[in-house]
C-alpha cells in the first residue's frame, strides 16, 4: 500500500472493522455527569494494544477527538459503542478502557477491545508508513542503554579477575582419585580455571565493543553528526571503527594510540569469535609437509594475501583488557568529554536537539552539559509522572 494515496481506502477498512465503535463526540453520545472523572478502569482494557498504536489509530488516522491532558492523564479519547460512552485513555498506570459501570459493562468492553485489536492489524500499513516517514526526520528519541551495557562489561571483567586469581591460587593443587586398586587419576584444577578465565575475558572484551558501539552512536548525536533516524540507522549498520570515528578524532595524538590498539584487538577477537573460532591467531588449517603439520593462518586482515604461515601477533586476554581499561579511563571515566556526562545520565538522545543546535550549546563545556542534564532530567521526571 502506497500511503497517503490509498489512505481513504485504509480508513474505510478500519472503520468497518471497528463498527459499531464510533467517536462519542461526533455522535453526541450522552454520558453521566462527571463521567470523565469518575469512569473506572476495566479489566478488558488491560489487554489493549500499546498506547501509541491506539492513539495513532483513533486520533491520527480516524480523526477522533482527543480531549487533551489532565492530571496523570496524557490523552483521552471518548468513544461510543452501541450508544454507550467509554473512554480510551493513557494514564500514568498505563493504557486503559474506562467505563461508568465496570461490573455490568465488562462483556461489552471485551468486545470493544477485540475490535480494536483487529483494527490495529488492519492499520499496520499506516503504522509502517508513519515509522518510515518519522525516520527521515529529527522528531525522534534514541534510547540510551549505555549503563546496562556497561554493567555487563563490568560483570565479565570482575568475574574474569576472580577466576584468574583463583586459578593462580590453585596452581599447585592436585586432586588424586582412586578408581581401582591399581588405577589412579590426577586432576589439576588450574587448567579448568584458566580456560574458564579465558572464556570470561573473551566475553568481557566482546561486551566492551558492544557497549562502546552504543555509546559512540549517542556521542555522534550529541556532537551534531547524526540528525535523523536514517543517519542513526546508517551508522548502526557500520563497523566499530566507523562508530569510533564518528565520536572521536583519530588524528588527535591523544586518541590515535587508543584507536590503533583497540582496532587490532577488535580484528583478532572478531577472527576468533565471529569467524568460526578456529584459533586466536587464525589457525584454521594445517599444511601437510615434510616438516610435519604446519599451521596455515587466515588472518582476515586487509592485504594481498589471504593465507599465511607467518604468525601474527596473538592477543593475550589480560593485555587486551589492560588496553581497554586504559581507554575507559581516558574517555568514559574522565571529565574531559561533555557527551559522556549526558550519556551517563541515561537520558535518551533527542534528535531534535541535535538539529536545532541545543546540544551544540550544551557541548560547549562540561559545566554547560551538567546544567543542561539537570534541567532535562527534571523535564523527563515530570513527564514520567504526567505532572503537566
Amino acid at each position: 500500500m502506497k500511503l497517503p494515496d490509498e489512505i481513504e481506502i485504509l480508513k474505510e477498512q478500519v472503520r468497518r472493522t471497528l463498527d459499531p465503535i464510533a467517536s462519542a463526540v461526533e455522535k453526541g453520545t450522552k454520558a453521566e455527569k462527571d463521567f470523565l472523572f469518575t469512569a473506572n478502569r476495566t479489566d478488558a482494557g488491560r489487554s489493549l494494544p500499546p498506547y501509541y498504536l491506539v492513539y495513532f489509530l483513533f486520533v491520527d488516522l480516524l480523526g477522533y477527538k482527543n480531549l487533551g491532558q489532565f492530571e496523570k492523564v496524557s490523552w483521552s479519547v471518548p468513544i461510543d459503542y452501541n450508544g454507550t460512552a467509554y473512554l480510551l485513555e493513557h494514564r500514568k498506570l498505563g493504557m486503559g478502557l474506562f467505563a461508568s459501570d465496570k461490573e455490568n459493562q465488562e462483556s461489552e468492553c471485551q468486545e470493544v477491545v477485540k475490535k480494536i485489536k483487529k483494527a490495529v492489524k488492519v492499520a499496520q500499513p499506516y503504522f509502517e508508513w508513519i515509522a518510515s516517514e518519522a525516520a527521515k526526520k529529527s522528531a525522534l528519541n534514541v534510547l540510551n542503554h549505555s549503563y546496562r551495557l556497561h554493567d555487563r562489561y563490568e560483570f565479565f571483567v570482575r568475574t574474569f579477575k576472580e577466576k584468574a586469581t583463583e586459578a593462580i591460587s590453585r596452581k599447585d593443587e592436585r586432586i588424586k582419585t582412586q578408581h581401582s586398586e591399581n588405577s589412579w587419576s590426577v586432576h589439576i584444577p588450574y587448567y579448568d580455571l584458566k580456560r574458564e578465565a579465558e572464556w570470561l575475558a573473551l566475553s568481557a572484551i566482546d561486551s566492551f565493543y558492544s557497549f562502546t558501539e552504543h555509546v559512540f552512536i549517542h556521542a555522534g548525536i550529541l556532537r551534531g553528526q547524526l540528525l535523523t533516524g536514517e543517519d542513526v540507522a546508517n551508522l548502526a549498520d557500520k563497523d566499530w571503527a566507523s562508530k569510533f570515528k564518528a565520536c572521536l578524532d583519530i588524528q588527535d595524538s591523544s586518541v590515535k594510540p587508543h584507536y590503533d590498539k583497540l582496532v587490532a584487538i577488535k580484528r583478532q577477537i572478531r577472527n576468533y569469535m565471529a569467524h568460526g573460532a578456529f584459533g586466536k591467531n587464525g589457525e584454521a588449517f594445517q599444511i601437510h609437509s615434510g616438516a610435519g603439520a604446519v599451521p596455515l593462518l587466515m588472518p582476515h586482515q586487509k592485504g594481498s594475501s589471504r593465507f599465511s604461515m607467518q604468525s601474527g601477533t596473538e592477543f593475550q586476554e589480560e593485555e587486551a583488557l589492560d588496553a581497554i581499561e586504559e581507554f575507559m579511563q581516558f574517555y568514559w571515566e574522565s571529565n574531559d568529554f561533555p557527551e559522556v556526562i549526558y550519556i551517563k545520565s541515561t537520558l535518551p538522545s533527542i534528535l531534535t536537539y541535535a538539529s536545532d543546535s541545543t546540544y551544540r550549546s550544551a557541548m560547549a563545556s562540561t559545566d554547560d552539559m551538567e546544567s543542561f542534564v539537570d534541567y532535562l532530567t527534571g523535564v523527563h521526571d515530570r513527564a514520567a509522572n504526567m505532572d503537566w
